[in-house]
């Protein structure tokens, strides 16, 4: 059990909540094959996590392209938009877990390295927005992951110490920002980020579903 009982809990998004990071390989992909070259499993690992802007510009020196991040933008949303109706999928567990937090019940918010506005996208194929208290994205911070400042204004919006915040995070840099917070973090690596460190965590949970979140986070506090 935790030492300090849970008060609300943040996910992230791309990667935890749903499958986008696979998405993202698809897109990645493309806007490299355009330019005749490739999207390497090294240069996946480097940009996964990263706000949005600070992605692209990995891919830019990476290659050495000629082109902006607004160029690398614009390309990525319109390959994203082909994929969503078609491929999205929720990771699994996740809305069982959605339901145990609301049985308690707690207060639940998302922080994304992601725009605010494709974060609102996506869930709206679930209809989940309005089962969160906020969304924060990439746009209501000076800093982004690995940096704290958006679990830190999320504590501040939630009312609560962030030592009394249960964070879901599925890639090293996500979790690094979570920890750095003060946060109880829950680290649940997909299949772009098993290789990924993260000590200091509280759990590496399988998968959404693992029962140790239940029994380690939330049961204490289940009437």
């Amino acid at each position: 059990m935790p030492l300090v009982p849970v008060a609300a809990v943040v996910f992230d998004l791309d990667g935890l909540m749903f499958n986008t990071e696979d998405l993202y390989d698809h897109v990645g992909e493309a806007l490299l094959q355009r330019r005749g070259l490739s999207f390497t499993p090294e240069l996946k690992q480097a940009m996964i996590g990263l706000p949005g802007k600070k992605a692209y510009q990995v891919m830019i020196d990476w290659h050495q392209l000629d082109a902006t991040i607004d160029q690398l933008e614009q390309e990525n949303d319109e390959v994203f938009a082909g994929l969503l109706t078609d491929h999205l999928q929720p990771m699994p567990g996740l809305f069982d877990l959605l339901e145990l937090i609301e049985k308690r019940p707690l207060p639940k918010a998302i922080a994304t390295s992601a725009k605010r506005g494709f974060a609102q996208h996506v869930l709206s194929f679930f209809q989940l927005e309005p089962r969160f208290e906020f969304i924060l994205g990439a746009e209501d911070v000076v800093d982004g992951k690995p940096n704290p400042e958006i679990y830190l204004s999320a504590a501040r919006r939630l009312q609560v110490d962030p030592a009394q915040m249960l964070v879901f995070e599925d890639s090293r840099t996500g979790a690094l920002a979570a920890m750095a917070s003060g946060a109880q973090v829950v680290a649940v690596p997909n299949q772009h980020t098993r290789t990924h460190a993260f000590d200091g965590v509280s759990l590496v949970a399988d998968t959404l579903a693992d029962p140790r979140i239940r029994s380690e986070f939330l049961s204490d506090q289940l009437p």
